[in-house]
């Protein structure tokens, strides 16, 4: 069983996941916040349909962890086109400064996590990588 996809696949996310928020400890992110923080930064102004889509958050989960990081002073909603029920999410000052803490943290895991793999051998995992994942999305259709 430790040497199938789904043990591997789950084992090495738990690994990244606990690995990323030790060295975020000092910043007091929590779940979920990183990724929304890194989706930001290329995304500023997304609405929450498409941070939720993107970060492979629910809906609901999602709201709570915006609202976390409004009252961190990371994020900030506002509204869309004068429609009060349409949100865009863009970072503030201070969310602009974590994000990058953020990519750094990520960057560095993926050196880790690569660290004596040549660049040829990490370029055909990541493109065999990306079509388990097309595959995967497609079966959510």
């Amino acid at each position: 069983m430790e040497h199938s996809f789904h043990y591997l696949l789950l084992a090495n996310q738990s690994m990244v996941h606990r690995q990323l928020l030790a060295k975020l400890k000092d910043t007091g992110l929590t779940l979920g916040q990183p990724k929304v923080l890194d989706y930001l930064q290329d995304h500023d102004g997304a609405n929450q349909a498409e941070i939720a889509r993107a970060c492979h958050i629910e809906p609901a989960s999602l709201t709570s962890v915006l609202n976390r990081m409004e009252e961190k002073a990371l994020v900030e909603r506002r509204t869309q086109k004068g429609d009060r029920r349409s949100f865009a999410v863009y970072l503030t000052g201070q969310g602009h400064s974590m994000a990058l803490r953020v990519r750094q943290a990520f960057e560095e895991l993926e050196e880790q996590a690569f660290a004596g793999v040549s660049e040829a051998e990490r370029e055909q995992f990541l493109a065999v990588f990306r079509r388990v994942y097309g595959n995967l999305k497609e079966g959510e259709r």
